[in-house]
C-alpha cells in the first residue's frame, strides 16, 4: 500500500482539494471528537479515515473512473469488430484450422452465424464501428477499442466476477475497492466507490462484484439506486429536528466508540461506525449531488433523459458526471443488470433493444466529460465480463466467449482514435496483443498513476495484488504526453 507518510497531510492542501476538511470537522465536533485529529490524523500523520485522498505513485492522467457495465456479454463481431469471413462461411462449421472450441452450452459444432450489421469507417482514425451504437460511432475519434481481452470465466458468474475482482473465484476485493484503498477520495461528504444498476434485478454474483473481500470492509462500493431516488431514507424524518438529529448521531458516537474498544480488528464494525458518520455528512451533501433539476434541459437531452427508451441508462449516467465533478473516485453503472445482453437466442432483438438503451447516454456522457474538460482525468471503460461466439446458437442467437473480445476506453489519457489488438478471421480468439483481464486490471490502475506492483494488502501473511501478480499494464494504449 501507500505508505502512510505518502499521504496528503499538509492542512491546507487537504481543504483545498476536498479532503477531509470542514466536514470532518464539523462532524467530528458533532460527535464529540477532537476536530483537528477527524480532519488531518494524528500526530504521526495517519489519517482518521481510511478514504483520505492518497498521493499516488507517479503522475497519471486519470483522477476518477466510470466504469459502464453491459452485464450478460455483448457480442464484439456485431459492434466494433467486424470479420467478413463470418459471411462468407455462414451457415458452415468452424473449419477445423482454428482448433478446439469450448462454449458454455456444447455449441462448438453449430454452423456459423453471419452479422446483419451495417459497419463504415468513422472519424479521422477510420475506426469500424457497426450501426447497432451510432452516437457511439461518432465519437470514434476519442475512443481506444481494446479488441483482444481475454478471460477465464466461460459462464457468467466466473466472467463477471473476474472483470470485477480478477478471480472467477469470490472473496477477492473489487477493483473499485483496489483503487479505494489505493488512491481513497477527494470528498468525504460522498462515497469513494459508487456502484448504480439499471433495474432492480440483481446483477449476477450480487454485492460482491463491489465487495471489498479481505480488506476492511470500509473500501467497498456503496450501492445507489437508478431512477430519479438514488439514495434510500438519504433524509431524516420531517418531525425529527436538526438538535434532535444531532443529539442522537453524538450519543450514537459514544456508544459505538465504548462497544469498538477492544473491537478495532472488526473491520465490519468499523465499516458500520464509518458508514454511519457518512450518512450523516451525505444528508446535508448528497441531496445536491444527486439533484438532476438544476441540469439544463439540453444536457437532459444530450443524455437522452426525454426519451423512455434512453432515460434510465440517460439519468445513470449523468448522476455519473455530477459524481466525478464532485470528487468520487470510483463509478460503476451496470447496464442490463440481470445479464439481460446474453443473447443465446434472438441476439438481432436483443442487441437491438440494449444497444438503443444506452448507445445515446453513453455518448452524451463523453460529450458532456469533454465540453467540461474533464474527459483527460476521467477513465471512461465500456465492456463486459465476455463477447460472443462466431458460431450460432439456438439458430440467431451466440454463446459466451472469454477467449477474444472487446472492450473501449476514452479518456484519462489514453490513446483516442486507436484500436489495440485483434482476434482471428472469425472472431473467436484474441491472436495480436493479447490482454488477459489481469493486464487490463493492471493497466487501469497505470492510467490513474499506480504501480500495481506496489498497490499491496497483506492478507494473512501473504501479499495482494490486484492481478494476482499475473498482469502487466499494457503501455500501448497510453498517450504519449
Amino acid at each position: 500500500m501507500i505508505p502512510h507518510h505518502e499521504l496528503l497531510t499538509n492542512r491546507r492542501d487537504i481543504l483545498r482539494r476536498g479532503g477531509a476538511g470542514f466536514g470532518a470537522v464539523a462532524l467530528a465536533a458533532l460527535m464529540g471528537e477532537d476536530p483537528l485529529m477527524a480532519a488531518f490524523g494524528d500526530a504521526n500523520g495517519k489519517p482518521a479515515s481510511p478514504a483520505s485522498p492518497k498521493v499516488a505513485h507517479k503522475a497519471g492522467r486519470a483522477k476518477s473512473v466510470i466504469f459502464l457495465f453491459m452485464e450478460g456479454g455483448p457480442s464484439h463481431i456485431d459492434l466494433f469488430d467486424p470479420k467478413p469471413l463470418l459471411r462468407q462461411l455462414a451457415g458452415q462449421r468452424m473449419p477445423d484450422s482454428f482448433g478446439t472450441v469450448i462454449t458454455a452450452m456444447g455449441e462448438s459444432k453449430a454452423p456459423l452465424l453471419a452479422d446483419k450489421r451495417e459497419w463504415k469507417q468513422h472519424g479521422e482514425s477510420g475506426l469500424w464501428i457497426s450501426d447497432w451504437v451510432p452516437h457511439t460511432a461518432k465519437l470514434a475519434d476519442d475512443l481506444c477499442v481494446v479488441r483482444s481481452v481475454v478471460s477465464d470465466g466461460i459462464n457468467h458468474s466466473g466472467g463477471v466476477c473476474q472483470m470485477n475482482t480478477g478471480s472467477i473465484f469470490g472473496g477477492r476485493p473489487s477493483l473499485g475497492a483496489w483503487v479505494n484503498y489505493g488512491l481513497g477520495t477527494e470528498n468525504q461528504n460522498l462515497p469513494a466507490f459508487v456502484v448504480i444498476k439499471d433495474t432492480e434485478t440483481s446483477v449476477v454474483n450480487g454485492v460482491r462484484n463491489w465487495g471489498a473481500g479481505f480488506m476492511p470492509a470500509t473500501y467497498q462500493g456503496v450501492e445507489f439506486e437508478g431512477g430519479t431516488a438514488p439514495i434510500a431514507n438519504l433524509a431524516h424524518p420531517k418531525s425529527i429536528s436538526d438538535a434532535r438529529q444531532q443529539a442522537k448521531l453524538k450519543f450514537l458516537g459514544k456508544i459505538n466508540r465504548d462497544f469498538g474498544t477492544g473491537r478495532e480488528d472488526n473491520t465490519e464494525l468499523d465499516a458500520r461506525i464509518r458508514a454511519y458518520e457518512l450518512a450523516f455528512r451525505m444528508q446535508a451533501h448528497a441531496p445536491e449531488a444527486v439533484d438532476l433539476g438544476s441540469e439544463s434541459d439540453a444536457t437532459k437531452k444530450l443524455y437522452g433523459i426525454d426519451d423512455p427508451k434512453t432515460a434510465v441508462m440517460g439519468r445513470n449516467c449523468l448522476l455519473a458526471r455530477r459524481l466525478v465533478e464532485r470528487g468520487v473516485r470510483f463509478i460503476q453503472l451496470y447496464h442490463g443488470s440481470g445479464s439481460k445482453w446474453d443473447a443465446h437466442a434472438k441476439i438481432e432483438e436483443n442487441h437491438t433493444k440494449y444497444c438503443g438503451e444506452q448507445d445515446k447516454p453513453v455518448a452524451g456522457l463523453l460529450r458532456d466529460l469533454k465540453s467540461r474538460g474533464m474527459l483527460d482525468e476521467t477513465l471512461v471503460i465500456w465492456g463486459g465480463e465476455f463477447g460472443r461466439t462466431p458460431m450460432s446458437e439456438k439458430g440467431d442467437g451466440r454463446d459466451h466467449n472469454p477467449t477474444g473480445f472487446t472492450m473501449w476506453m476514452a479518456g484519462g489519457g489514453v490513446k483516442a482514435g486507436h484500436t489495440i489488438g485483434s482476434t482471428d478471421d472469425l472472431g473467436l480468439r484474441a491472436v495480436e496483443d493479447k490482454i488477459h483481464v489481469h493486464d487490463f486490471h493492471a493497466t487501469i490502475l497505470h492510467l490513474m498513476g499506480i504501480d500495481h506492483t506496489k498497490l499491496v494488502y497483506t492478507h494473512k501473511g501473504r501479499p495482494e495484488r490486484i492481478d494476482q501478480n499475473e498482469g502487466n499494464p499494457f503501455t500501448k494504449i497510453r498517450a504519449l504526453g
